[in-house]
């Protein structure tokens, strides 16, 4: 592994730190009731501002700006479809194994869907792909990570909008089920603003420098801020009572989805060299931080997001110099 992207997870690991630091301290408040009698929860207000704000932006101006002609559909297949096989796998086993009590159980199972398959493509995925396999290797990465969230936060909010419209609604048929499912799914932080963005990119028409700027001063925050999150998180939740589960979705995170997706890439679809290369590496990245922000969107497994996250990054230092080994000894062949 390459000293800068060694570099990138120290830097991670010490913003999530001074996030933890943050939170302990209580400096923005304890989650204790206010003097109104509501609960007042600073993680979660700072998450909701990624939610509703954010990510909404970085996500409008990435969709607005993306240039659907020229995108490399086999790669893209090779990456994103073991991904979504591997997260409805999670998503079905789950959903047989929680039974649905509340809307909190019923998030469960997207919730551990997408901490087992959304990666941290930015952060520390850049730096590696930029760091390992140059110029060439960091384009194709950047291809498949500007629809990484797209794609999967799509999916997943469709499958839990549907989960917690069934229950809510059980009594009113499907219907009224399907119905409800629709609308929260289109009327979603995550979708709306990637439906939009694809109906401006449909005109054709750049955007307004303003609007760019502002959208892009938006978006800077997401990083920043999802990463002091995680530390915050782990002051105020704690990590979770059952590392069983855990354990399972950072192995899921780690070694199934880069195999699935080398299975599948390789002798599937007859990829090879760079573009293989780069969509392994792509999967075998540790869970990124938005995974957490879906489980806080829910109230749902914070504990369990946060410590996927910073325990699949810290394995991470020893799972990516093997598949960078196994990659290196595939093309000898």
């Amino acid at each position: 592994m390459s000293w800068a992207v060694f570099y990138k997870l120290l830097a991670i690991f010490i913003t999530v730190v001074l996030g933890w630091f943050v939170g302990r301290m209580r400096w923005l408040g304890d989650t204790m009731a206010d003097e109104g009698g509501r609960a007042s929860d600073p993680a979660r207000v700072l998450s909701n501002a990624a939610f509703y704000l954010f990510v909404p932006a970085l996500l409008f101006r990435t969709t607005a700006r993306l240039d659907l002609g020229d995108l490399p559909w086999l790669l893209l297949l090779a990456f994103f479809g073991p991904l979504i096989l591997l997260a409805l796998a999670v998503y079905g086993w789950q959903r047989r194994r929680t039974p649905v009590r509340d809307e909190e159980s019923a998030a469960r199972p997207s919730v551990q869907a997408i901490n087992a398959v959304f990666g941290n493509t930015m952060q520390i995925g850049v730096p590696l792909a930029a760091g390992v396999f140059g110029e060439a290797g960091l384009g194709l990465h950047i291809t498949i990570l500007s629809l990484h969230a797209l794609t999967v936060l799509t999916v997943l909010t469709a499958l839990v909008e549907l989960d917690l419209a069934r229950s809510r609604q059980r009594s009113q048929g499907l219907a009224a089920t399907l119905g409800l499912t629709v609308r929260n799914t289109i009327i979603h932080p995550v979708v709306l603003p990637v439906l939009a963005g694809l109906a401006w990119n449909a005109t054709e028409l750049a955007l307004p420098a303003v609007l760019d700027e502002v959208l892009q001063l938006l978006s800077t925050a997401v990083v920043p801020l999802c990463l002091t999150l995680i530390g915050m998180s782990m002051a105020y939740y704690g990590w979770p009572k059952a590392w069983r589960g855990m354990l399972g979705l950072v192995a899921c995170k780690l070694l199934a989805l880069p195999a699935l997706v080398l299975l599948i890439a390789h002798w599937g679809l007859g990829l090879s060299g760079l573009p293989l290369a780069v969509v392994v590496m792509m999967a075998a990245l540790p869970t990124g931080s938005n995974a957490l922000i879906f489980a806080q969107r829910y109230r749902s497994l914070e504990g369990e997001s946060t410590a996927t996250i910073v325990l699949s990054t810290l394995l991470f230092v020893l799972s990516a110099p093997l598949w960078l080994a196994l990659l290196s000894a595939l093309e000898a062949r």
